[in-house]
């Protein structure tokens, strides 16, 4: 007989314990997912100032920048200063417990210190060390600092984005180390899972220049294969046509013709132009991304004589993939985004874009807001985890060790475990 599962269970990652040593984005966003899915995630922060991005505004929301915020949720954050030889004890006794570690440091910092990879597998054979850098670990380049806006240049990501007649355009956000957070974060579950069958950890050397460059897609390997320079095509695809922004009457409207049946409908359905399937300059799609630059055209003609909302409503009624280009706020409290919870609010607290995973038996944890206050978990987490004493942590808060947030320590804190 079938064991009976229960409806819900706790996270995928309760009980997992993820030391969170990087700053800026690439690490802090793996660690974030990870927090998502139930790890209790430590943020080791430099008690001077902590993570770079605190002061990355504005916007703010109060006295933390809204970069910050978008990357630390489900975190706790502990102030421990690693030039000090007691910090860096209190991170080798972390980290003997630890099941995860995420660094960010540049090349041979951490060696320096003692809590290189080797070190503290040597503590730990168990745990999962993560490096994230700009161009890896090992090659002519591993010493050199990574930042999103290189490696977009240098990974071809600038040369295929922007107008067909305009120069190298970075995309609008940090995309290369959004990509590189979130390949890492699928490289430490597989750790994870690879860790269940034989209890050995492993060292993850992420490489920003690799990650970019491995989700160049169709573009890269359409490049591999015909030895030319991809082309940049604004808002057009490469290889599908039409597939781009058109104008209506009142403004821009985004169509996808994926496959002939939705180039059939638009044309005979939506537009009452039957002559743009049968004309054999149109009639397969290779054919018309050889001859866009007379069919695009022809369809903005068309497509001007309307206002979008009434093109859209045509168009959904056959069902051909369609919108219209939307702000981002605007985006973030359409009708389906309100529908799906995708934002999460809470009295006096900032407004968090929640998790995408929706996992039915194993949900992820509820977004806590990321810690507003420097320190505010040190007395906490490491007397919990490491079994400091209140003389113990005055001793090292005093000789600038580790820095502790007063006011919460005076007012209690959570456990460790939850948040």
């Amino acid at each position: 007989m079938a064991e009976t599962l229960p409806e819900t269970a706790p996270p995928p990652l309760d009980g997992v314990l993820v030391l969170d040593l990087s700053r800026v984005l690439a690490g802090p966003l793996a660690a974030q997912t990870l927090g998502d899915l139930g790890a209790t995630v430590v943020k080791i922060e430099n008690p001077d100032g902590g993570d770079d991005t605190r002061g990355w505004g504005p916007p703010y929301f109060g006295d933390e920048a809204a970069y910050y915020l978008a990357f630390n949720r489900n975190k706790r954050s502990v102030a421990v200063n690693l030039k000090s030889p007691d910090g860096v004890a209190l991170v080798r006794r972390l980290a003997e417990r630890a099941d995860v570690l995420i660094e960010n440091q540049r090349l041979g910092t951490l060696e320096r210190m003692g809590l290189g990879v080797e070190a503290l597998r040597a503590l730990n054979p168990r745990l999962i060390y993560a490096s994230v850098s700009g161009y890896g670990r090992t090659g002519p380049r591993a010493a050199e600092p990574g930042y999103d806006f290189v490696i977009q240049a240098e990974s071809g990501l600038m040369a295929i984005t922007g107008e067909r007649d305009g120069g190298p355009q970075k995309v609008g956000l940090p995309i290369s180390d959004i990509i590189t957070g979130l390949t890492l974060g699928q490289s430490i579950l597989a750790a994870l899972y690879a860790r269940g069958r034989d209890g050995l950890g492993q060292h993850i050397d992420m490489a920003l220049l690799e990650a970019q460059m491995a989700v160049l897609g169709n573009v890269g390997q359409g490049a591999l294969i015909t030895g030319r320079e991809a082309a940049r095509y604004g808002n057009a695809h490469p290889n599908i046509v039409p597939y781009r922004v058109f104008q209506a009457a009142d403004g821009p409207i985004v169509i996808a013709c994926g496959n002939e049946r939705q180039y059939r409908a638009l044309c005979v359905g939506v537009l009452e132009r039957p002559d743009l399937v049968s004309d054999e300059r149109f009639v397969t799609n290779d054919r018309r991304v050889r001859n866009r630059d007379v069919l695009e055209p022809l369809l903005d003609g068309l497509l001007a004589a309307r206002p979008a909302e009434d093109w859209l409503l045509r168009l959904r009624k056959h069902d051909i993939p369609s919108g219209r280009p939307r702000g981002v706020l605007e985006a973030l409290t359409a009708p389906e985004a309100e529908a799906r919870g995708v934002v999460q609010r809470g009295d006096g607290r900032p407004p968090l874009l929640r998790s995408p995973h929706r996992l039915s038996r194993t949900p992820v944890r509820e977004s806590a807001e990321p810690p507003r206050r420097l320190g505010a978990d040190t007395a906490v987490i490491l007397g919990d985890l490491l079994g400091l004493s209140d003389g113990e942590l005055e001793r090292l808060a005093a000789c600038g060790a580790i820095r502790i947030d007063e006011e919460v320590h005076r007012h209690g804190q959570t456990r460790a475990g939850s948040t």
